[in-house]
């Protein structure tokens, strides 16, 4: 009801400030026919026209720009609402059981373990907020250190392997060719560049749909850049949106990315963290069910 009401709100400003144009012109031109003789008059009248024409342009695209920024806000805080609601209630019903029945030493094992999953996922929604609010005012990485990309990317592969449940053969590793079994090594905050890989890996497990089956590699695009691309066979992106994926908030429009939970800050993240080492993030995609591939390209150490 709310993004109706928004989405109405929008048509309303664009058909305004279009009969505002409208009607300006006209009583311009009318002003304009009455003292075509007076040429200082006809210059004067043509500049404040284009000036009254530019200024509501301005204003509607200003307009729509904020009520759509405040549709993403509103979509973000719902999703975090639901991201801390959720654990938090799991955990507070495995407490209460405890405390009101006797449970089996099995039984209680698992409980804990469930409480245990769940506080992770608390920890993780708060450390994504706390990141988007730190990476969106750096302009470059906090350290610089040599670090094997490929042994990090490893790390990162086991950890989304542990935290999903997976098998092993749902994330495929595909040796750099050329390479000769060479390290490739980037500079960078390795934290940083953990958290960004980690990001676009549990952003195409979330999105493969039922099944996850997900190949990563990499390879160079020049000698002075090294690209990790990520693909995954799930629900794709319309090609309107494979930027607009990137942004603070954003979330993937289609019926079928609109069920999947999330902050909207996975590959916002991913971005500035890119940036902040001198690189860059990407996505492609053949459009809806067709899987998507997403490269973050960083720039190699000097040999």
């Amino acid at each position: 009801m709310r993004i109706t009401g928004r989405r109405k709100a929008i048509a309303l400003f664009l058909i305004l400030g279009i009969c505002l144009v409208a009607a300006t012109v006209a009583l311009t031109g009318i002003w304009i026919i009455l003292n075509w003789r007076e040429r200082v008059l006809l210059f004067f009248g043509l500049v404040v026209l284009l000036a009254i024409i530019v200024g509501l342009i301005l204003n509607t695209v200003f307009l729509v720009r904020e009520i759509r920024r405040n549709e993403h806000h509103d979509s973000f805080i719902n999703a975090v609402t639901h991201e801390l609601k959720t654990p938090i209630t799991s955990i507070r019903l495995y407490l209460e059981t405890l405390q009101r029945r006797e449970v089996d030493e099995t039984k209680r094992q698992k409980f804990y373990g469930l409480m245990l999953d769940d506080t992770d996922r608390l920890r993780r929604t708060v450390e994504q907020v706390l990141m988007a609010g730190e990476v969106g005012y750096k302009r470059t990485a906090q350290k610089s250190l040599e670090i094997d990309l490929s042994g990090l990317v490893g790390e990162c592969m086991d950890l989304a392997r542990t935290r999903h449940n997976l098998q092993p053969a749902a994330l495929h590793w595909q040796e750099p060719a050329g390479t000769n079994g060479a390290k490739i090594k980037v500079p960078g905050d390795p934290d940083e560049l953990r958290t960004a890989i980690s990001n676009i890996l549990d952003n195409a497990i979330k999105y493969s749909r039922d099944t996850v089956d997900i190949s990563v590699w990499m390879d160079t695009p020049d000698e002075r850049h090294v690209a990790l691309r990520v693909r995954d066979h799930g629900m794709g992106i319309p090609a309107g949106e494979l930027k607009r994926i990137f942004r603070r908030f954003y979330r993937v429009s289609s019926r079928s990315a609109s069920q999947v939970k999330g902050t909207g800050l996975g590959l916002f993240i991913v971005r500035a963290i890119a940036r902040a080492h001198g690189g860059r993030v990407f996505a492609e995609s053949a459009g809806e069910t067709r899987g998507t591939t997403v490269t973050l390209e960083l720039p190699r150490s000097e040999a």
